[in-house]
């Protein structure tokens, strides 16, 4: 495995496993697996609705605690000092620990200050050991990386060969924070798990083309969280580290860069909305939830 430094010298390994769409019901199976064939980070989020099952995993996986990278994120429902505070502390109890090791700010909408007042002062406390952001473009980033206390040590962002984040990855080395890809596969959008450019690359290694769109971002410095619920495919991402693509294979791949999100745009109104009224349906099916239990 290789690792990154944090800005407070907290070493991260560059690849983890990420439990996104992972189902309650198979992601404690899926962890145990990650961490059987050597995953030491796991990458979950209070949205996935899974953190119950990623605690039970790695308590049932024999692997000691400090030896796991954990990291949990926290949802716009629970921005605000108070109300961010209190889900973290959920977080842990709900993964059975008594620190997670990186906390981020899972979208840039809402009262993300007062939020990250909350996880400064956790992070003073010792309860978490690094902190961050999610889906913060640049401007919001440097916004956040500037009025802060402590400056977030990662963004995780979508980053994928075909949305290289060449110009936000300019800004997050510019402050020292460390980029993260989320769908480091794109989730094979456009083609890429066919892609014969790609392929050819990876004939030249005896590799596949998802080996080596994680092996680009690693020798990019960027940290990836490729998720599988297979096994055989889980080994498969995590042997990355016995080849180097030369500099003129990481060239022709710099070229698929369309510099265009596979997904969504924060920057669209119309997204924003879908946030906004999301989050107001969850927050409807929480409270309907709650009256059930009373009643």
């Amino acid at each position: 495995m290789e690792y990154v430094t944090l800005s407070n010298g907290i070493k991260m390994p560059i690849l983890g496993y990420g439990v996104y769409q992972v189902t309650a019901d198979e992601c404690e199976r899926c962890v145990l697996d990650a961490l059987e064939v050597g995953y030491r980070s796991i990458d979950t989020a209070q949205s996935y609705f899974n953190e119950e099952q990623v605690g039970s995993a790695i308590k049932k996986s024999g692997v000691a605690r400090e030896d796991i990278f954990l990291t949990t994120k926290v949802w716009i429902e629970n921005y605000g000092y108070d109300a961010c505070r209190k889900s973290i502390e959920e977080s842990m109890r709900k993964l059975q620990t008594d620190y997670i090791d990186l906390v981020l700010l899972h979208q840039p909408f809402s009262d993300y200050y007062g939020a990250y007042r909350a996880m400064e002062d956790l992070y003073d406390e010792g309860k978490l050991k690094a902190i961050g952001i999610s889906n913060f473009y640049p401007d919001r980033m440097v916004d956040i990386a500037s009025f802060s206390r402590i400056c977030p040590m990662v963004n995780q962002v979508e980053t994928h060969i075909l949305n290289q984040q060449n110009e936000a990855k300019k800004w997050m080395d510019k402050y020292n924070i460390k980029i993260e890809a989320w769908a480091p596969f794109g989730e094979g959008r456009g083609g890429l798990f066919d892609n014969e450019v790609i392929k050819l690359i990876g004939a030249k290694y005896g590799k596949t083309n998802a080996q080596v769109m994680l092996r680009w971002n690693i020798q990019r410095g960027v940290i990836v969280l490729p998720k599988s619920t297979h096994k055989e495919r889980m080994l498969q991402n995590i042997d990355v580290f016995d080849f180097v693509l030369s500099d003129e294979d990481m060239s022709k791949l710099s070229l698929l860069d369309t510099a265009t999100s596979s997904f969504f745009s924060h920057n669209d109104p119309n997204m924003v909305e879908w946030f906004v009224n999301m989050v107001e349906e969850r927050k409807h099916q929480h409270d309907s939830s709650k009256e059930k239990k009373n009643w």
